[in-house]
């Protein structure tokens, strides 16, 4: 996680299966729109012997402060998130400029033969378990207002670990 520095804001912390891989020299707030989630983060937390603020919140109306974070993070979150563009929006709201977005999601492929496969393909984990297998993450980067977006493909073209300096015109 050499992307990952100072006040860090890990959206969708889940179960908490990435607390460990944090720095020691980071301070970590971690929401997840689930209370379930969180406490079972918590009982993860306790392993580790470290502190982490565990919130339950939902990353399309955080309670946070315009720039407090220097560092968001995310994995595999906004495949479900309802209104992704809300939540990028807020994302980019509560990190500070200069700051970093870390990103490892999974998209839609943009191959002429899988792209459509995975929109056919779509409602089952929908209805499964709530996520999409077909977002357009990047264009709804753009859409939330991030241009500096460095996108690296780790599986085909739909597994992306993406990174963006947050850049807001005063």
């Amino acid at each position: 996680m050499k992307e990952v520095s100072g006040k860090v804001l890990e959206v969708g912390v889940g179960t908490g299966k990435n607390l460990k891989y944090y720095p020691w020299n980071v301070k970590i707030t971690a929401i997840d729109f689930s209370p379930r989630m969180i406490d079972k983060a918590r009982e993860k937390v306790r392993e580790l012997e470290r502190h982490f603020d565990l919130q339950v919140m939902d990353v399309q109306d955080m309670d946070f402060p315009d720039d407090c974070f220097d560092t968001v993070v995310t994995s595999c979150v906004f495949c479900s998130v309802p209104y992704p563009v809300k939540g990028l929006k807020e994302i980019r709201r509560v990190c500070k400029s200069g700051g970093k977005i870390v990103m490892l999601e999974h998209v839609r492929s943009q191959k002429p033969v899988l792209g459509p496969l995975m929109d056919i393909l779509n409602p089952v984990p929908v209805l499964i378990y709530g996520a999409n297998i077909n977002r357009d993450t990047v264009q709804n980067l753009k859409l939330a207002g991030f241009r500096n977006i460095d996108i690296r493909d780790l599986w085909l073209d739909i597994v992306k670990l993406i990174v963006i300096t947050n850049i807001k015109k005063k």
